[in-house]
């Protein structure tokens, strides 16, 4: 879910007015300038993103009891399939 600012209608925008130490402006300034945005389309980006993040994090799924007692029971179960033992047996690149 990523939401892209709409830059082509600036009158529907709402001002924000925040106070950020001069490390965390320099920082951002820098990383708005990699991806080629201005600053406030980064913050935007950036926020809205963190936002979204929170909010499927606190996501609640309900479902019946027959439901989740399948849900447990394939979670208990181990893959076993040619594939995953190939995922697994496959060299890691973050290892010696």
């Amino acid at each position: 879910m990523t939401h892209k600012p709409n830059t082509d209608a600036p009158a529907t925008r709402q001002p924000v007015h925040i106070r950020l130490p001069e490390e965390a402006r320099a920082l951002i300034d820098r990383a708005a300038r990699v991806r080629g945005k201005n600053r406030t389309d980064f913050m935007i980006e950036a926020s809205v993103a963190a936002a979204e993040d929170t909010l499927l994090d606190q996501t609640l799924i309900k479902v019946d009891a027959q439901t989740y007692r399948h849900f447990l029971d394939v979670l208990d179960q181990p893959p076993s399939s040619e594939a995953f033992a190939r995922l697994m047996n496959a060299p890691k690149p973050w290892a010696p």
